[in-house]
């Protein structure tokens, strides 16, 4: 395993020529290596691979780690088969998001995949959690490092297999999965073709694969995720996120199952309520050749705002500030924007849900404004499945 003087791990994808760093939750993997629409075309195709090694690895051993987990998390996954992927959220009480975990069982072990950010809250949780049941958590990160790529690619790679399970986790995110709810509306979900997987390879042997395939970097990755309105923990929620606003109950919530932490907030919005916030597609104008970057401010044109709000850059000028936001209100905010090698400028962006599905919104980067057409993911009218009648006012009398 490369080391550094301090015995560090080395990355070797990062010694690969053209190899940019990442920076903030994604440092220490490429987030390209020179050419990022090649790298996209190359990564979609099935051809390439792209490093995700900065990411954690938990596992989960003992007879009543499915159960165990299945009671605490978002998921049914009591019956998880061997080598069967799935998704779970672990919320708060008012069923905010807190974790957002891949799993994959072996037989023997519970493998969970995640954000490096996330692993130590995650596994001091788990490790409280315990109790008197037959589990034992560990953090295994050091030992395996993650390899993302689609189509058929992963069954190439050397999954490693420590109980004769081949570590490879399908993302589930391409169906509704048993027990889940999908909000868009769209009549071809843009994830009918997303054939994502990330297999779990010895981090010993990363040297080695990092000349045997194409490689893509974070960037190519991130285009593709935004272009199949796949939601990511670190880029997409806040700590007020629910799981209707993104959609995730596709994929990650069996609405169905026993009680779990979080549960009650999740019923009522999905059966009774609204979701407060939306997440929308954005295809961007590129006049400008600007990008957004997560946290620029989304407003809809129309109505006064806030002035540091809506353009912190503008307030600095009360002249330009309110001229600026007397016709704009902020709505939102941008959390992931990438150039696609087909699309052009997209963005995931988190909107008041009563924002008008019709509006031409825009955005407000560097002092520049974007024009930003929407593409609805969650509707306006998302959740109140249920259809509850309304009754009648107490004393109300009938017409």
């Amino acid at each position: 395993m490369p080391s550094d003087a301090l015995g560090q791990w080395v990355n070797p994808f990062l010694a690969l020529p053209g190899a940019v760093n990442s920076s903030e939750a994604d440092a220490g993997v490429a987030s390209h290596y020179a050419n990022p629409f090649t790298e996209q075309r190359d990564l979609i195709a099935g051809v390439a691979i792209v490093d995700l090694s900065h990411r954690a690895v938990l596992s989960v051993s003992g007879p009543d780690r499915l159960s165990w987990i299945d009671s605490i998390t978002s998921q049914a996954v009591k019956t998880l088969a061997p080598g069967k992927p799935s998704e779970t959220l672990v919320l708060d009480q008012a069923g905010r998001l807190q974790y957002a975990v891949k799993l994959l069982d072996d037989g023997h072990t519970l493998w969970m995949l995640l954000e490096a950010s996330e692993a130590p809250g995650l596994f001091a949780w788990l490790t409280s959690m315990r109790f008197m049941l037959r589990v034992e958590v560990a953090d295994r990160t050091a030992e395996f490092a993650t390899i993302g790529s689609f189509g058929a690619l992963s069954l190439g790679l050397e999954a490693a297999a420590p109980n004769g399970v081949p570590l490879v986790w399908r993302d589930p995110w391409d169906h509704v999965s048993a027990g889940g709810h999908q909000y868009a509306a769209e009549a071809e979900h843009p994830a009918t073709e997303w054939n994502f997987s990330e297999t779990l390879l010895d981090r010993a042997s990363l040297g080695g694969i990092t000349t045997r395939y194409p490689v893509a970097g974070l960037l190519a990755l991130e285009a593709l995720r935004i272009a199949a309105w796949r939601p990511r923990l670190a880029s997409e929620a806040d700590d007020k996120t629910i799981p209707h606003e993104l959609d995730w109950l596709r994929s990650a919530v069996h609405l169905n199952k026993g009680c779990y932490r979080g549960q009650e907030t999740v019923a009522k919005v999905h059966n009774l309520g609204h979701p407060p916030r939306r997440l929308v597609m954005l295809h961007l104008d590129g006049s400008d050749a600007v990008l957004p970057a997560a946290g620029d401010p989304v407003l809809l044109p129309g109505a006064a705002a806030d002035p540091a709000a809506a353009d912190p850059a503008a307030a600095a000028d009360p002249a330009d500030a309110a001229d600026h936001t007397n016709t704009h209100r902020v709505v939102g905010h941008i959390t992931s924007a990438a150039m696609h090698y087909e699309l052009g400028p997209i963005a995931l962006a988190v909107i008041k849900r009563s924002t008008d599905a019709a509006a031409v919104l825009a955005v407000t980067s560097a002092g520049t404004m974007v024009s930003a057409a929407q593409q609805i993911i969650i509707p306006t009218d998302a959740g109140a499945v249920a259809n509850v009648p309304r009754l009648p006012r107490l004393g109300a009398v009938p017409r």
